[in-house]
């Protein structure tokens, strides 16, 4: 049994804070284009979709909801437009002191968790982590995510041992 003491932090760490009221900025509802580059040197695919963000348990978390059609290179190679859905959530975590991220989509069964921090000069959260997308192949990966004034762009880097790449990119623009 926690005591007295325990308990007085445990409260004090559930409190919310001015980051928390940051992250509800990235709340709404968006259309977004999705630039995925296959090919670091060549040029990327194009795939649009919607995105529903909410401020969820009083403000502590940031809920997301994304779907769209997504080009993927299929088994014979060619480009095809496959069903997307994708779901994060996102908050403070005032024990770390740092913002948090989990997602999850229909592409995969992992759930990748990154953490980070957010720059109020830039307007940018800065989030990190290491990913495992098929066995044995590793990627550090860093998500700039910036908020803009129609919505917010997100850029996605990947390293799997030879370097940073950007692999994908992501144009939000919240509806009225």
């Amino acid at each position: 049994m926690p005591s007295a003491d325990e308990m007085k932090q445990m409260m004090e760490m559930s409190k919310l804070n001015e980051n928390h009221k940051i992250l509800a900025t990235t709340a709404g509802t968006f259309s977004y284009v999705v630039k995925m580059y296959m090919d670091p040197s060549g040029k990327p695919s194009e795939t649009t979709g919607t995105a529903t963000r909410k401020t969820i348990m009083d403000g502590r978390y940031v809920s997301g909801e994304y779907s769209g059609n997504f080009k993927m290179p299929g088994p014979d190679g060619k480009m095809q437009s496959m069903k997307f859905i994708g779901m994060s959530m996102d908050g403070y975590d005032n024990v770390k002191k740092k913002f948090v991220s989990g997602w999850v989509d229909n592409m995969g069964t992992g759930i990748m968790m990154i953490e980070g921090t957010y720059a109020a000069a830039t307007k940018a959260f800065t989030y990190t982590g290491d990913y495992e997308m098929m066995p044995g192949m590793h990627a550090k990966v860093r998500e700039v995510i910036k908020m803009t004034d129609k919505g917010m762009t997100m850029e996605y880097y990947e390293d799997r041992g030879q370097g940073e790449t950007k692999s994908m990119e992501i144009d939000y623009t919240k509806k009225k």
